[in-house]
């Protein structure tokens, strides 16, 4: 195990911007990092667990105890099927998209929707990661974590896991108590992409042949591209945590509160079926219609100018600066339309 000191966590963030850390451990092994787990307690120091930095924001002053970045590897496809599935064993430090990619090129169903998301395997299960109508929660088998109660290696199924919309046990009930080391997602062979959103349906119009996953990949890389939510160097709308803030999830007399509210102002609120009698409101058009266009900017922060729901750092920014255009961004929504956008970032050091 190599212990540093002082490391500065910005570059290790798709952000870039926030303080260093007091010590850092990158854990490659299980057994590195039972041993910083090991470090921080006998030296009573905070810890946190570091992934692939996409969907985080670190404060100015940075974490004052241990940063354990977890940098186990390897994509295994296990032997035999469950199910008629086929099950692929993934380090938590693997690059998400590097394992959608092999999944796709194994011609196994059920991420493809999910490529072109940064970040690291590990991080998926935390907040259900999802676009495009899937989420990693309908193709997880179990979760191989450290308990740091007992500090012992368990294997969680899905089912304990508590999946819900961008969410799971491991950011709301048991928050702090797991490090993710592994993740087994089940997989079908040789089955059909899922082509639900109206974004790709219209990037497939015409088209009277099957769509294959490889050719959904490409499709669902160009419109996250197309929308900034694509890590391209060079691209300045790529300095950031992704989409900022959740989707709502509403009741059906939320739904029609809001929506007459939209109707005075000449507007149609668009929305997606959520939960078994509830809806899901598009954050990013709440964001919009709040007075937030895409270009929007203040000094050295802004929103992206391909999509309203990435706050994005133009260049120098300090996390201080993006607390207060989040904030300002969630009092007019508030103030219009009676809704609480709630953060989707991770928030470090605060």
């Amino acid at each position: 195990m190599l212990l540093q000191e002082n490391v500065p966590l910005a570059p290790l963030t798709t952000f870039r911007l926030g303080g260093p850390a007091r010590f850092f451990v990158e854990a490659k092994s299980v057994e590195e990092v039972q041993q910083a787990v090991a470090f921080a307690r006998s030296k009573n120091l905070p810890l946190f667990i570091l992934g692939g930095g996409s969907n985080l924001l670190v404060a100015d002053r940075g974490w004052p105890g241990l940063v354990l970045k977890v940098s186990i590897s390897g994509i295994d496809r296990r032997s035999g099927e469950i199910d008629g599935k086929a099950v692929f064993g993934v380090g938590a430090g693997e690059s998400w998209d590097r394992f959608v990619s092999q999944a796709v090129f194994a011609q196994c169903a059920g991420v493809e929707c999910l490529s072109g998301i940064p970040g690291s395997v590990g991080g998926t299960p935390v907040q259900n990661v999802g676009a495009y109508g899937q989420e990693v929660s309908e193709t997880i088998e179990s979760v191989e974590v450290l308990d740091l109660r007992d500090v012992q290696v368990r294997e969680l199924c899905r089912e304990a896991c508590g999946f819900a919309y961008r969410s799971s046990i491991f950011n709301t009930t048991e928050r702090g108590r797991f490090v993710i080391l592994s993740v087994a997602y089940a997989l079908r062979p040789g089955g059909d992409p899922h082509i639900a959103y109206a974004d790709l349906k219209r990037y497939f119009e015409g088209r009277e042949t099957q769509r294959t996953l490889a050719e959904t990949r490409v499709a669902i890389r160009d419109t996250r591209a197309r929308k900034g939510m694509l890590i391209v160097a060079g691209d300045p709308d790529s300095l950031s945590a992704g989409s900022f803030f959740k989707n709502p999830v509403v009741s059906p007399q939320q739904h029609e509160g809001l929506s007459k509210r939209a109707a005075a102002q000449g507007l149609t609120l668009p929305s997606y079926p959520a939960l078994e009698r509830s809806k899901k409101i598009s954050a990013a058009w709440l964001v919009e219609h709040s007075g937030f266009a895409r270009g929007y900017g203040i000094g050295r922060v802004g929103i992206s100018s391909k999509h309203a729901l990435a706050i994005v750092n133009r260049g120098g920014a300090s996390a201080a600066e993006v607390l207060a255009l989040k904030d300002q961004i969630q009092q007019r929504v508030a103030e219009i339309w009676a809704i609480h956008l709630e953060p989707e970032p991770v928030m470090v050091g605060f």
